[in-house]
């Protein structure tokens, strides 16, 4: 999916809509986040560790979703890695 396409849905969807880019090799341990995310790899490699599940890989023009409350860790490829990431808080109950 290109990045125009991709961030038109998430802006159509409710996301909040921001770029992140992680250095070569980097690690984002193991965290958990609030919101829902809907994420496009627009450069590089990443893997993405959660509990309980096989290392995921992801390259350019990738997309995945994590969903709130999921324990995960990123970490960047060799040559870094640069994502388009939508967050939406969940809808209340």
């Amino acid at each position: 999916m290109d990045r125009t396409t991709f961030e038109t849905a998430l802006t159509r969807d409710g996301f909040e809509v921001v770029s992140i880019t992680m250095q070569p090799d980097a690690v984002n341990a193991t965290h958990v986040h609030p919101f829902d995310a809907r994420l496009l790899l627009v450069d590089g490699t990443v893997f993405i560790d959660r509990e309980g599940t096989p290392r995921e890989t992801y390259h350019t023009g990738d997309t995945w979703e994590i969903t709130n409350g999921t324990r995960h860790s990123e970490t960047a490829g060799a040559a870094g890695a640069t994502y388009v990431a939508g967050r939406r808080l969940p809808a209340k109950q």
